[in-house]
């Protein structure tokens, strides 16, 4: 029973970790109303830059966290780049970008495919060695104090004059244009935050895990998009924007919670993590329309009486 909770509280800083990924993920798909598949490899990019500043060149592992942030900003900037000025569309867009990292990550990683970080200190070690605690509850620490931060910030940003018309973008590009706001620097400025908290999600990731790998964002988009479901399933949409903020953690969490006892109990075997992450993807996005679906009856079977 002790095995089953340790791995639970692995699932929960684990997907604390990813939900800032997921964070991102909802600015470009909820606010902006595009289906940004960059972050497959600005996630990647944000690991691989992180692990080679600190196993090669000994980049301080706070330094190398705001490198990689700003690595992915820059990976979001160039779809958005491509999007605007170009006029790709933006899921080409976020393809060709993508596509392109996977290249720039393997020259980033000296064409390794991986680096390991474990003698390299971390921010989590750093934790570990002053506290004690296991490793698992320190990243949970750590990924919870900056989770609550980022949604402060997010949610201040967007409470001012900037914020309010990249959100005003997403709902009514026409409307916000004929106000005089720029709309392609708006687009280009949401895809860069976006994936600016995915190459830092990455980067967090990469030294919770000790280890840069040039596959470790593949999937990224369908865990964000999980997590963004789940989450609204959780709190529902009609919500307050801080809680909305926040349902993307919780579905984060939640659904590497499901994927961590459906491989406890051996539903399905390791090799089929991909598998169990598409289904639950798929059940959360049939949840609400199959519920409304039997509320709609079931209002139909009242009229009827």
């Amino acid at each position: 029973m002790s095995g089953f909770l340790v791995s639970m509280q692995g699932a929960v800083s684990q997907g604390v970790i990813w939900g800032i990924m997921a964070l991102g993920v909802y600015i470009t798909f909820r606010i902006m109303d595009i289906a940004d598949l960059t972050v497959d490899g600005s996630f990647a990019l944000g690991g691989c830059t992180c692990a080679v500043l600190m196993a090669q060149y000994g980049v301080n592992p706070i330094l190398a966290l705001l490198i990689s942030t700003f690595a992915g900003f820059a990976a979001g900037a160039v779809t958005g780049f491509l999007h605007t000025v170009f006029e790709i569309p933006a899921i080409l867009a976020g393809i060709l970008t993508q596509y392109s990292l996977w290249s720039i990550n393997l020259r980033i990683m000296g064409q390794k495919s991986n680096i390991p970080l474990l003698n390299v200190d971390s921010i989590f070690t750093w934790l570990t060695d002053a506290t004690g605690l296991r490793q698992s509850t320190v990243v949970l620490v750590i990924g919870a104090v900056v989770v609550a931060l980022l949604i402060w910030a997010l949610y201040w940003f967007f409470g001012t004059e900037m914020g309010a018309a990249l959100r005003a973008t997403g709902n009514n590009e026409d409307m916000i244009r004929a106000l005089g706001v720029n709309v392609k620097v708006m687009k280009v400025l949401a895809l860069a935050i976006s994936n600016g908290l995915v190459g830092l999600s990455g980067a967090l990731y990469c030294q919770s895990s000790k280890v840069g790998d040039i596959q470790m964002g593949t999937g990224t988009i369908v865990i964000g998009l999980a997590a963004i479901v789940i989450g609204e399933v959780l709190v529902g949409k009609k919500r307050a924007f801080g809680t909305k903020l926040l349902s993307a953690v919780l579905g984060s969490i939640v659904f590497f919670i499901i994927r961590a006892v459906v491989m406890w109990f051996k539903i399905m075997e390791a090799n089929d993590t991909k598998l169990v992450s598409a289904i639950i993807v798929v059940l959360a996005l049939c949840a609400p329309v199959l519920s409304a679906r039997w509320k709609q009856r079931k209002s139909y079977a009242k009229g009827d009486e």
